[in-house]
């Protein structure tokens, strides 16, 4: 795992863009399309508004799924789905079509993650391989909605699962199968909260959900509030 620590979150977010743009060029260049997992957060909407704004991208050839989502209505102010749309859908010339939302509004939500996993496979292939998953760090250790406790965290055979409760909501998320095959993880990590936690992620610290995501090809964009190492004690 490689870290990159800047100055604040708009740095760390323009870098973001400036990365998953690059990486989009390169996959389109080697195998036609770019297929990417987009997780929420304050940093990741300015980092989807500046992709849309300010970087060269093939959008005709980008696909892109949700890493995670909460169990709620359309148009929700919870759900990743209401930023995702703000932040780049409505500013980008993506094709509606390669787009996929997790289905979260279906009475089935068993057979609707199903299906979602069926889509990931028929555009990633199968076992399915994302070319780019973008994470988020939790002051728990959580990351997508991989969280303390919850027996996703041992699923093995599904790369899309129901999580239990947490903080009020259920939850689909893409399991570690899904993540651990990406080709490139980008962890997005900013705030000061996030900096007694972030050593242990660096360290592959099984005690975490986020410690259990594999290390090969992933960087961490931090700023300084998250890199910056807590005083003993404090």
């Amino acid at each position: 795992m490689q870290i990159e620590v800047l100055a604040d979150p708009d740095a760390v977010a323009r870098r973001a863009a400036a990365l998953i743009a690059e990486e989009a060029r390169t996959a389109v260049a080697e195998r036609r399309r770019f297929v990417m997992a987009v997780s929420g957060g304050r940093t990741p909407w300015i980092m989807l508004r500046m992709l849309a704004g300010q970087e060269h991208v093939p959008w005709s050839d980008i696909h892109v799924f949700q890493v995670d989502e909460r169990i709620a209505p359309q148009g929700d102010a919870d759900r990743n789905l209401t930023h995702l749309r703000a932040t780049l859908l409505e500013r980008a010339p993506l094709p509606p079509a390669q787009v996929y939302p997790m289905p979260v509004e279906d009475i089935d939500l068993s057979t609707a993650a199903k299906r979602y996993a069926t889509k990931l496979r028929e555009i990633a292939g199968s076992p399915p391989r994302l070319d780019l998953v973008h994470l988020g760090l939790g002051p728990d250790g959580h990351t997508a909605s991989l969280v303390p406790g919850d027996a996703v965290l041992g699923i093995t055979d599904m790369t899309v699962a129901l999580t239990g409760e947490y903080q009020g909501r259920r939850r689909m998320t893409l399991t570690y199968p899904a993540l651990n095959d990406a080709r490139h993880i980008l962890w997005v990590v900013t705030g000061s909260d996030k900096a007694r936690i972030l050593p242990r992620l660096q360290a592959s610290d099984r005690g975490i959900p986020a410690g259990r995501v594999r290390q090969n090809n992933a960087l961490v964009l931090a700023d300084l509030a998250a890199a910056k190492s807590p005083r003993r004690g404090a």
